[in-house]
This record gives structure tokens, sequence and C-alpha cells, in this order.
């Protein structure tokens, strides 16, 4: 079992936990399937479990949905206050200046890095992409910038202004990671 000579009985003991004798052939099923007994050098068994623990989380995109339905077919959307004139490329449903409901627009595909940063701890979805970079991306005709991942380049190759192509996932899942972006042509240096 993963981490049972590492298992100690208290925080200041230097010896590996005891398996019990205990229900014998029952440990070892448990052990196959990640759990054990465990006695503590005081004597007091304890039961250890380790499993992987999963979630099944439901829940609607609601007015956000035109976006993610947007990256399925290789499109950016954001959201347009006609009275205003303001283009949001981080969608929202309502002008956040006169209160008055958006309209959905098609923003270009290109966009330039305006900001940047390299994640070197991710969480389980990045893991296999650690260090990762992100993006904050403008867009011509766009008030407000998106956030995304640049892929296909180094860190030391990004620099602020760099031109990028928004790439979508060809077997999109209706995240926000079926889109990011790659360095356009020739906009690599060096």
């Amino acid at each position: 079992m993963k981490g049972a000579t590492v298992m100690k009985g208290s925080s200041t003991s230097k010896r590996p936990l005891k398996k019990s004798a205990k229900f014998t052939e029952v440990q070892e099923t448990l052990l196959k399937e990640g759990a054990a007994i465990y006695v503590d050098k005081k004597g007091v068994e304890s039961l250890y479990i380790d499993f992987p623990y999963h979630v099944n989380y439901v829940h609607s995109y609601a007015q956000d949905s035109p976006f993610f339905l947007g990256l399925a077919e290789g499109k950016l959307r954001g959201t347009r206050c006609e009275p205003c004139k303001y283009t949001w490329a981080t969608p929202r449903t309502h002008c956040q200046f006169c209160g008055e409901p958006t309209k959905w627009v098609e923003l270009p595909l290109q966009g330039k890095v305006h900001s940047w940063t390299t994640c070197h701890y991710g969480s389980e979805a990045f893991l296999k992409e650690t260090p990762y970079n992100l993006v904050i991306v403008e867009f011509e005709g766009a008030n407000s910038v998106l956030l995304s991942r640049l892929k296909a380049c180094t860190e030391e190759q990004i620099y602020v202004g760099m031109p990028i192509v928004a790439k979508f996932a060809s077997e999109p899942k209706y995240l926000i990671t079926d889109v990011w972006f790659e360095p356009a042509p020739g906009a690599l240096k060096g």
C-alpha cells in the first residue's frame, strides 16, 4: 500500500505503524483497494483509507452558454453594450456602466499579449501541462481582456504585445480549456 511504511503512530514516532493481525483476510482485500488497519505505538488500532475522491458537479452556464457553445464551433464570443459602445472579451449580460442588457458579438481570433505569467503549480486538470503559461489577451475592438493559456512557446519567448492566435479543442468539452492561444506565425523572436 502506498505510504504504509511512512505512516507514523504519532507525530513524534520514528518507526512505521504495524499492521494489525485483526481481520487479516479483510485487510488484504482492503490493501488492494487502498485501506488497512494499523496499530500505533500505544496499541490503538486505526483504520487508514487511501482512495480517490470524485464528485459529479452539475451546473448550468445559463446566460454564458453562447460563449461555451461558440468555443465548440471555433468562435470567440464577447458581449457588447450598444448604448455605451463597450465590448467585453469576458462576456457579461448587462453593462456595468448603464445597466442595459448586452448583445453577443464575435471577437477576432487574433489578439496580442497584454500581460502573462508562468504557473509552476497547477490544479489536477493542469498537472500534465505544468509549468504552463497564462496570458491576458487584448483584442482589436474589445475594451476588456480575456485570460487564457498560451502554448507552443517557452516562458522566455513570451513578450508583451506578442501577436497570438486562438486554437480550439478538436473534441470540445464545453470548458474554458477548449480554447488556448499560440504565437502567430513570425511572432517568435530569435
